[in-house]
């Protein structure tokens, strides 16, 4: 466990769900004065089929849709690499600026403009799907949607709020899934780090995709302790990265104490050690000196 350093999380013990990253997470936690628990919540794997991403790229060329929303930039970069060996990129940059272009965000934007495409409608902060809708509404005088093809390029759980919005303006609705998440094939230290939520032996909860948020509730109902899981979250301090990861963690009924200034995985980090503390007062949180149990956590 590391040693109380009077600063930051100062020992106290933080379980993070980062996959992609999760060497990063631990050394950030443990740089900030905690005692790190990281556990992988997912694993990106493609679809088991092309064919959608295929298909979307032979009804772009041919002008067949109003907007196309891109959600991610990951999103945006494997659309492309499937899309290459049956489509150059400089036909498919053609396509695209052929038609209306919405990124959600700066990710988006920014893996876009990488490949080539430089007129692209961006969405506003905090880049959740109402501000998606927000940002179509705005150009309806412009490129409406009623009765015509708007792609949304997905990544991982679909986004049913943003799909039903679309559809009740009047779009025919194009998802186009490039990526998935899917549980990590060994979900056993996934159910030991909700069994340890459960039993309050932590006291931080970094989230930083609503993936995670999903795959840990997944868990839980699998081992039946969904209730408790909620129970135990109500006394530990629940950290989000961004409004949609927040938005996740309150659908499902489970709190969040705070966000980052920016959504970004260092200050994540460094805002929920340096506010901690405070917290924990404000919260009346009676943090366990229980040992945190786990199972050794691969490099």
């Amino acid at each position: 466990m590391a040693t109380r350093a009077g600063r930051g999380f100062d020992g106290l013990r933080v379980i993070a769900f980062e996959s992609r990253r999760a060497s990063d997470m631990r050394r950030l936690i443990e740089k900030h004065g905690g005692d790190p628990l990281v556990v992988p919540s997912m694993r990106e794997v493609p679809p088991a089929s092309n064919h959608a991403a295929l298909t979307f790229a032979t009804d772009l060329d041919a002008g067949g849709f109003a907007i196309v929303i891109f959600l991610t930039g990951v999103g945006a970069r494997a659309l492309a690499a499937i899309i290459e060996p049956v489509m150059s990129s400089e036909r498919f940059i053609a396509a695209l600026a052929r038609t209306t272009v919405v990124a959600r965000g700066p990710k988006p934007t920014a893996a876009l403009r990488e490949i080539g495409l430089t007129t692209v409608v961006p969405v506003p902060p905090p880049h959740t799907w109402r501000e998606v809708l927000h940002t179509v509404d705005a150009m309806a005088n412009r490129v409406p949607i009623g009765h015509r093809r708007v792609a949304v390029q997905e990544y991982g759980v679909s986004n049913q709020d943003l799909l039903a919005g679309l559809r009740d303006r009047g779009a025919d609705v194009t998802p186009v899934t490039v990526y998935e998440w899917a549980l990590p094939e060994d979900t056993s230290e996934l159910g030991d780090a909700v069994m340890a939520i459960v039993r309050q032996e932590c006291d931080v909860l970094l989230f930083t995709t609503s993936a995670q948020v999903h795959h840990m509730i997944e868990i839980a109902r699998r081992l039946d302790v969904v209730a408790d899981l909620r129970r135990a979250c109500a006394s530990l301090i629940v950290a989000s990265i961004g409004p949609t990861t927040t938005e996740t963690l309150l659908d499902y009924g489970l709190p969040c104490d705070l966000e980052p200034s920016r959504p970004n995985m260092g200050l994540l980090v460094l805002e929920a050690a340096s506010r901690s503390p405070w917290l924990k007062d404000t919260k009346g949180i009676n943090l366990s000196s229980a040992p945190l149990r786990r199972r050794a956590i691969r490099a």
